[in-house]
């Protein structure tokens, strides 16, 4: 019986609308990584892989277009697809997903992308003040007035960090959490308490796209205590969509956290040698 009636629809035409969005949608799948990958490997100028991923974008959407096309003819004159129109929608919809995530960050977050424990007096970029001069980059110099307040507004936990133990293990500890993090480092500097400043500046970079986000670490001794700032900083793009305000939230905690363990862990005393006893003078 399955035969029998099967055997009348397997004889309708595959429809020419499902088709194309299943093709749009695997041709969007392929400028959508390869562009991800010419950003990660720098492999093109910043433009011009933009220009592939938001290519690939617009592919998807026009996918979604010919399935719904597809499915109103099929709908109407029984041809076959709807697997294929089925299966374009899941690919657009992995394709879009993220970027539509963005897209609410992008409403909802302010358009600031340089973000500091400290918006009076910010860690510097120094080795790192060079790279930050080509065409599209933002420049070296803190974002300014207008960021320094919308920060205060949108994240206003983001404040210094007060360590209760000295300059050196503060910048010890920092170190750690960089390297744990794989963040690339290009300049550092240990603190020599009581005047050098300690420094750290590394590149940090985004999950998917591998943008570039450049941070500064300033470890400043407070007498027997010290104080840390950071300063994380996209390098592209007027808003970073919140990613450098969680990095550096998520660095302040941790850093807290191995901190107040460190403070807790006790003192090693060394052993002291017991006295020698003279040695005994045998009379003959």
């Amino acid at each position: 019986m399955a035969r029998r009636f099967s055997a009348p629809y397997q004889s309708e035409p595959v429809s020419s609308l499902a088709s194309w969005a299943r093709n749009l949608a695997v041709f969007a799948v392929v400028a959508v990584v390869v562009s991800i990958i010419i950003v990660r490997f720098d492999f093109l100028e910043m433009k011009p892989a933009l220009m592939a991923f938001f290519g690939g974008l617009a592919i998807a959407g026009l996918s979604i277009l010919f399935g719904l096309a597809g499915f109103a003819a099929i709908w109407q004159n029984g041809s076959r697809g709807m697997a294929r129109i089925l299966l374009a929608f899941l690919i657009d919809a992995l394709i879009l997903a993220y970027p539509a995530y963005l897209a609410l960050q992008y409403r909802k977050l302010p358009a600031i992308h340089d973000i500091t424990t400290n918006p009076i007096d910010p860690p510097r970029f120094d080795a790192l003040a060079p790279i930050r001069t080509g065409d599209g980059t933002n420049t070296a110099v803190y974002a300014g007035l207008y960021s320094a307040e919308q920060q205060r507004q949108f994240y206003p936990d983001i404040e210094p960090i007060e360590l209760e133990i000295p300059a050196d293990r503060a910048y010890a500890i920092a170190r750690q959490l960089v390297t744990k993090r794989k963040w690339l480092v290009i300049d550092e500097r240990a603190p020599q308490p009581p005047r050098r400043i300690g420094r750290i500046e590394a590149v940090a970079r985004t999950p998917i796209m591998g943008f570039r986000e450049d941070i500064s670490i300033r470890v400043v001794p407070d007498g027997d205590d010290s104080r840390v700032d950071i300063r994380s900083a996209s390098r592209y793009f007027e808003s970073d969509l919140g990613s450098n305000a969680a990095r550096v939230k998520k660095f302040i905690d941790d850093l807290n956290t191995a901190a107040d363990a460190d403070a807790l862990k006790p003192v090693k005393k060394t052993p002291v040698a017991p006295p020698k006893a003279p040695a005994k003078t045998v009379k003959k």
